[in-house]
């Protein structure tokens, strides 16, 4: 099972389910990741969090003892995504999100910086995000995209793989595809779960975090199904136990394929 770094491995709970705080304010994000910290692998920083509270919210992975995924998507010149990557490191980040639409010279400079950073002490990995799960093949045409959503998300991998980027973000439905077309070193990690007949809110190529991972997923983001759940620790902890259910049959299957 492909690791990103000692940092970012999971913790003695061994989750591999990142709960995305997607929450207004800090202290939201900080009631409801103190809620869940015992059943998850990692927590999640996106674009709201951040823009509210900055560098604050990155704290909250120290006081949880959990590594933090900084879901920015960065996508702008490489001297700034570069620069940008480098902060992250500084501030603690286990793992950085950039658009792998960035192109060759983007996601190069991205990993060069990251790496140069592990030099220093620091421990950052950055993902490359290929298609946005709220998106489906007619919104891939109507910005002038040909291919399916699938065929876009595998492209621009391979791109971001040559560009050096070892860890990737796409739906559980490209989840297969990918791990086919980028080798079991690749770690894949996967938002758009839900459990059963769960909504899909805004985003459409969602599965369930069994399917997910028995496709290739090296780890499952989660946030709205635990965050607005009843009991959100029962709920992280039941998808956590859910993914090691699936992980360990797809580890037997390997193994028996291997024997034959």
């Amino acid at each position: 099972m492909p690791l990103i770094d000692t940092e970012a491995a999971p913790r003695v709970n061994g989750s591999r389910v990142i709960f995305a705080l997607d929450y207004a304010s800090l202290r939201e994000a900080r009631i409801g990741a103190e809620a869940v910290a015992s059943a998850v692998g990692m927590l999640k920083i996106g674009l709201e969090l951040f823009v509210h509270a900055g560098p604050e919210a990155l704290a909250l992975g120290k006081q949880c003892d959990l590594p933090v995924f900084l879901d920015l998507k960065l996508h702008d010149i490489p001297e700034t995504v570069e620069r940008a990557v480098g902060r992250a490191a500084e501030l603690g980040a286990s793992i950085l999100t950039v658009h792998a639409t960035g192109g060759t010279t983007m996601l190069k400079r991205a990993v060069q910086r990251a790496a140069r950073a592990k030099d220093d002490g620091a421990a950052l990995t950055i993902a490359a995000v290929t298609v946005l799960t709220s998106l489906d093949d007619a919104d891939l045409a109507g910005i002038g995209v040909s291919r399916t959503a699938g065929e876009h998300a595998v492209s621009l991998a391979r791109l971001a793989q040559d560009a050096g980027v070892t860890a990737f973000v796409c739906s559980p439905h490209e989840a297969r595809a990918m791990r086919d077309a980028l080798g079991g070193e690749a770690t894949l990690i996967t938002p758009g779960v839900r459990e059963g007949s769960a909504p899909k809110d805004d985003q459409k190529r969602v599965a369930t975090a069994t399917k997910a991972v028995e496709d290739g997923a090296s780890w499952v983001v989660v946030g709205r199904p635990i965050r607005d759940a009843a009991d959100p620790r029962a709920t992280a902890e039941r998808l956590t136990a859910e993914v090691a259910a699936a992980l360990a049959g797809r580890a037997s299957r390997s193994r028996a394929e291997a024997r034959s």
